[in-house]
């Protein structure tokens, strides 16, 4: 049998939280890693560095990130800062701790700031001395330098005071752990609502925060900004003079706040406190204002209709002395995120969900002109202007993310790579192939499918194959790297994988996108069996009667809709198209959901409302398609995964579908994670979920 062997240094070792009778706590260091045969598995994809953040020096010749690693016998990790020439070259390591180091800054050419704990520190990036420019007893989440470097501007949080007519309910009851609530969004995706972040602003002297002269921007306003769950420093800019700074924020509590996506922008005046919201009239999600270099214009992402999330992300920009907007993306189909302004105030930047990947492209703020700069098999994450270049974060479906430039003349550039700090251990292994295919939809419509090949294809051989259903349900099936969904994983064990861009999600046009709301079980199931059956039928070396699905949240509800018209399919033994399925965190039953989940304006958008408006002919289609009610035709075996804190899509619609498995005398298994979320997050909980993955896999589909 062939194996993946971990050699771990002694330095990898490290404690857990410190006790006073026991070391101090070392820092999770990089493993060394030497690989048999050149699987990809769960435990080398662990021991992989994860990159997250980072920032271009002002002099646009260095880049400052964050590199995460793994210690899985303590389970945890730790991130640590490196220096690399945005040219490429040796990286050099600048933090050496046993907590993270994130939202780094530059101060000037030789200095740095950065988080750590409740701290922003600064760095001397030459000697490495690090000194303390602000403390919160709160923690901070992020920050920005103001351009005068006179201020910055960080985000820390404040408790939700419960109503005093309910909080003196509670008085001396230090040790009760019950929760009263009178209103809706008192838990969000993963979290109770006990604190919500807000941004303040605080003056800088001589290098030092007056943490004491501290405002609240908001003004103890009881609405959060930076927006829960994604919402972080982009969510707000200073403006080039250092007088303004420019925020998102949904002003909605309660009730209102879980129907509404109508989040604005506002300007915020340092010296008189004043603020003015600048995207009044515009009723969806408004977020992560940039200003232009003169400070005149005001751009940002922003979508048309209140309550769908999935909207398409337009490029607004605001001539902020006039007050007029216009819409850089008006004849352009797709969206946009991560927009830089150009030097010359006229090229905007962006990253756009483009034909099944996150690509680069620039927008003419005067001609409307649009030319696409980044071109391959690729996800671009997030871009940086350095000079004549950009510096973007890049992953594909075959490596995790790191470092590449481009010119910013280029024109469907494929970039070059300069951050190498995985290159030792993916030099050891064999990826699988990913191939892109076009395939007809029932209705004659071309569907990109990713087809991913097993590690050590041969092409005289037959292998098993997995069908990968996306969840969002909008939610682009792009060249991401995932270390949930990790279809190297999925080859490196032996399979085939199709991973279909089915009907509704991004990239592909508006029309392609919007087919899915209101219609969970059309079109877009009709792609997932299409794009089976396409495989099955068109690559011989995949075992037509070996085929299993998973999928997450929407695909996770696409394997329990699977499970439940798997039956009389010709073509197939026993009728039966699919041999196994895995689903996690997945919707089963609508009514169920429609009263557990906590951002109501998803399932009134997608479902069309609650199921007891039953005169409401999209109510009764929508909820016709829950799969509850299909699972007299389960036939399949079928494992289950979910979890406590998955606010979303809450763990008894697992329980559920796998009580109904059981009763049905159907073999299945059900995984539970008592600890995590709508992913999973843990290292120990992660290497779990994967090797329950591909055992639950191999005891069906190659046995």
């Amino acid at each position: 049998m062939n194996r993946t062997l971990l050699f771990l240094t002694a330095g990898a070792l490290c404690l857990t939280a410190c006790r006073s009778n026991q070391p101090a706590e070392k820092p999770v260091e990089k493993q060394v890693v030497a690989i048999e045969n050149g699987r990809f598995t769960p435990e080398v994809m662990w021991s992989l560095g994860v990159m997250s953040e980072y920032a271009v020096s002002p002099d646009g010749g260095e880049v400052i990130y964050t590199v995460r690693y793994t210690d899985m016998e303590q389970n945890k990790n730790n991130a640590e800062l490196y220096k690399i020439f945005t040219d490429g070259g040796e990286a050099t390591r600048l933090t050496t701790s046993a907590q993270s180091e994130f939202s780094p800054v530059w101060y000037d050419e030789n200095t740095i700031m950065f988080c750590r704990g409740n701290q922003i520190l600064s760095m001397d990036v030459n000697t490495k001395r690090e000194t303390v420019v602000a403390e919160c007893e709160r923690g901070f989440e992020g920050f920005k330098l103001a351009p005068d470097k006179n201020s910055l501007v960080y985000i820390s949080t404040i408790p939700v005071e419960r109503p005093e007519h309910v909080d003196k309910l509670f008085a001396g009851l230090d040790k009760t752990t019950g929760r009263i609530n009178e209103d809706l969004m008192y838990r969000h995706w993963d979290q109770w609502v006990d604190e919500i972040p807000h941004i303040y602003y605080v003056p800088l002297n001589n290098g030092k925060a007056l943490m004491d002269k501290a405002v609240d921007i908001l003004g103890g306003e009881p609405y959060e900004s930076p927006m829960r769950p994604w919402g972080g420093t982009e969510q707000y800019n200073y403006s080039p003079d250092s007088k303004l700074i420019a925020y998102t924020c949904r002003k909605k509590t309660g009730y209102d706040y879980a129907h509404s996506t109508n989040s604005d922008i506002y300007l915020y005046n340092i010296e008189t406190g004043e603020t003015r919201n600048v995207s009044e009239g515009i009723m969806g999600y408004d977020q992560n204002p940039v200003f232009s270099h003169d400070g005149t214009m005001l751009a940002w992402e922003s979508m048309e209709r209140d309550g769908y999330e999935s909207d398409k992300l337009r490029l607004m920009v605001l001539d902020i002395e006039s007050g007029a907007k216009v819409d850089l993306t008006e004849d352009f189909d797709y969206g946009v995120s991560g927009i830089v302004w150009g030097e010359n105030d006229r090229d905007l930047y962006a990253v756009v969900m483009y034909r099944g990947m996150n690509e680069i492209f620039t927008f003419n703020r005067e001609t409307k002109a649009i030319r696409q700069i980044s071109h391959g098999y690729h996800d671009v994450n997030g871009i940086q202007l350095a000079g004549d270049k950009i510096v973007a974060t890049q992953a594909s479906i075959q490596y995790p993310a790191t470092l590449y430039t481009y010119n910013i003349t280029d024109t469907v550039a494929e970039g070059t790579k300069i951050s190498t700090f995985n290159d030792d251990i993916l030099s050891q292994v064999r990826m699988g192939e990913v191939k892109e295919q076009w395939i007809k939809t029932v209705d004659g419509q071309e569907m990109l499918t990713w087809i991913i090949y097993p590690y050590d294809y041969d092409s005289t051989k037959t292998y098993p194959a997995l069908l990968f259903c996306e969840g969002g349900p909008q939610t682009m099936v792009s060249q991401f790297w995932s270390t949930r969904w990790n279809f190297e994983v999925m080859s490196g064990a032996g399979y085939f994988v199709i991973a279909p861009n089915r009907r509704g999600v991004p990239g592909f046009g508006m029309e392609w996108l919007e087919e899915i709301s209101g219609d969970y079980g059309g079109l877009c199931m009709q792609d997932y069996m299409a794009a089976t059956d396409w495989a099955a039928d068109n690559i011989p070396q995949i075992d037509r009667e070996r085929i299993g699905a998973c999928g997450a949240s929407f695909g996770g509800y696409s394997v329990y809709w699977l499970a439940g018209h798997n039956h009389d399919v010709k073509g197939y033994n026993e009728g039966r198209r699919f041999k196994a399925f895995l689903a996690h965190n997945g919707m089963f039953n609508f009514e169920q959901q429609y009263l557990e989940t906590e951002e109501m304006w998803f399932d009134n958008w997608d479902l069309g409302g609650p199921y007891w408006d039953w005169n409401n002919p999209q109510i009764k289609k929508s909820y016709s398609n829950s799969p509850h009610l299909f699972v007299d035709k389960w036939n399949t075996p079928i494992c289950v995964i979910h979890s406590e804190f998955d606010f979303r899509i809450v763990a008894s619609e697992g329980m559920a579908a796998y009580n109904a498995a059981q009763m049905r005398h159907i073999p299945s298994r059900y995984l539970y994670f008592p600890d995590e979320t709508h992913w999973v997050l843990r290292p120990q909980n992660s290497l779990l979920w994967h090797r329950n993955f591909i055992d639950w896999f191999d005891q069906w589909l190659k046995k």
